[in-house]
Formats: C-alpha cells, structure tokens, sequence
C-alpha cells in the first residue's frame, strides 16, 4: 500500500511505499527534506473535498455507495499496474553527479585547419585543361596556386609525359607542372 501525502513547503503530491513511512526523502520539486507520515488508520474516514461545480454546468450525479461510505477508492488501486510490484534503484552520489553528456570531438575540417598543414602534391596535365580547342591550362595554375597562397608552395616542377590521342591513335608527348604545397 502506497502512502500519499503532500509535501510541507511546495505541496507537491508524493506517493510512498508504506515501507517508508517516518523517513526522510527530499522532494523531487523543491529539493528540501520531508518526513513521511506513517499511514492512516483504517477506521479513521477520509474526508471527499470534491471542486465547486461551475453554474453553467448541471450538478453531478449522486457519488457512489463507496464514496457515501466514507471509503475513497483509487482507480490506480484497482489497476493492474498497480497489482504489479515495482523496485526501482535511485543511483546516490557523495557530491555532484558527473554529466552524461560530453563535449563532442571537434569535425576533421577544424582538426585540420588547427593542425599543422601536410605536405600535398597536385599534378597538373596540359591535355586535361584543354576545352573545345582552348588552351585553360595557365588560367587553371594561376588560379590554383592563388588559392594555396605563395607562402604555402614548397616546389614547382616539371614534367612530360606521353599520351595517345583518342582521334588519332597517334601517340603525342605533352608537358605539365608538379606542385608540391602545404596545405
């Protein structure tokens, strides 16, 4: 059996095992100290506060036999869950609880921005940057090395290679530039 009481200093309602009658709990609502009562003798009649009804509303039915009695039956007494026993642990600290949430690990964008730059290499082929008979391939360098910055490129090399042309099927030797960079 349950006991239900109110709390002294924020009338918040608790509900007790019978077990823990004359302990102290602390409310959950406003964190003070609060003995539990011991239970109510079963002779003692409980007093049936029901609200005022409102006048636009018509007056309530006839309470039940049970009510007129003196008797105050819970609905939750009768349930099932209520048949049920439940234990519950509270885990208890000496102090403060450690947070359950941690900080999140920064994302590899600023680990990387934070950490000192990697040595990187970027190849640049004169057949890749021709478009429609355009020659783009100094407009892509610039705009590369632009966007690495001067202070970051290590080494700027050169180099030729040998590709076939896929009109032709003749083989052509070609030219391109190797950078190396931080970044």
């Amino acid at each position: 059996m349950d006991i239900i009481f109110e709390c002294p200093h924020c009338t918040q309602e608790l509900s007790i095992d019978a077990e823990g009658a004359g302990t102290w709990i602390e409310c959950p609502a406003c964190s003070k100290k609060v003995q539990v009562p011991e239970p109510e003798a079963k002779e003692a009649p409980a007093a049936v506060v029901s609200p005022p009804a409102p006048a636009n509303r018509p007056a309530p039915a006839a309470p039940p036999a049970e009510l007129v009695a003196g008797k105050v039956i819970n609905a939750m007494a009768s349930s099932a869950g209520a048949k049920e026993s439940k234990h519950f642990s509270v885990p208890v600290h000496e102090g403060p609880t450690e947070s359950l949430i941690a900080k999140p690990l920064p994302t590899l964008e600023v680990s990387a921005k934070e950490s000192d730059r990697q040595m990187r290499i970027k190849s640049f082929r004169h057949s890749d940057h021709v478009e429609v008979g355009k020659d783009h391939f100094d407009e892509h360098l610039n705009q590369f090395l632009g966007k690495v910055g001067e202070a970051n490129v290590i080494q700027l090399n050169t180099f030729t290679y040998t590709h076939q042309d896929l009109a032709t099927r003749a083989w052509i030797t070609d030219y391109g530039v190797l950078v190396i960079y931080r970044g």
